[in-house]
């Protein structure tokens, strides 16, 4: 069965960076309707041991979902926007996991840099995301886990980052995951 993407792309007009994953999962696993929803995935744990020394800061643990408005005034605030690499794409065997995601129809990604005009850098969370974003724009040299690459779109220079996978599928401590977040944020936002 074909999906189509179920947020609109978060493009503040303030952002430096763009992080784009895959595809959210399906909505019986959200927790909220936004970004990064799975309970379980550790994406604003890793925001929040990287800005305020505490995995919770934006986890309502009570009620086993995120504070979705703090989320967004800090990433305004911060300047990052957020988005995925596929419009459309098919489950093969019904999980979120990149390996069972077929792409349909990536997303507008000339559009969005287009769109951002103070970004410089790109995060691509997981190895299809980079995969995608890497094939569109022809980039052969794919960034080791934690580095990045530059390449030119429209005679802008950017960095594609490659970050660990934020899924808990991905086998990696979150306090490590953050170590890798931390020095990419530090180069792009705390210039």
């Amino acid at each position: 069965m074909l999906e189509s993407h179920p947020f609109e792309p978060w493009l503040p007009g303030n952002a430096r960076l763009l992080m784009l994953g895959t595809f959210p999962p399906a909505e019986k696993r959200w927790c909220m309707p936004w970004y990064y929803p799975n309970f379980q995935n550790d994406m604003w744990r890793i925001f929040g041991i990287i800005y305020f020394d505490d995995k919770f800061h934006f986890v309502d643990v009570e009620h086993k979902t995120y504070r979705l408005d703090a989320i967004k005034e800090f990433l305004m605030q911060k300047g990052v926007a957020i988005y995925d690499t596929a419009q459309q794409v098919i489950r093969t065997k019904n999980t979120a996991s990149d390996k069972d995601l077929q792409v349909v129809q990536p997303s507008d990604l000339d559009g969005m840099l287009r769109s951002l005009p103070n970004c410089t850098a790109v995060l691509t969370a997981g190895q299809l995301a980079t995969k995608v974003f890497s094939d569109h724009f022809g980039i052969r040299e794919k960034p080791e886990m934690g580095g990045f690459v530059e390449f030119e779109f429209e005679n802008r220079k950017f960095r594609l980052y490659r970050m660990p996978s934020s899924s808990r599928a991905y086998p990696m401590a979150v306090e490590k995951k953050a170590e890798y977040y931390r020095k990419m944020f530090n180069d792009i936002l705390e210039k």
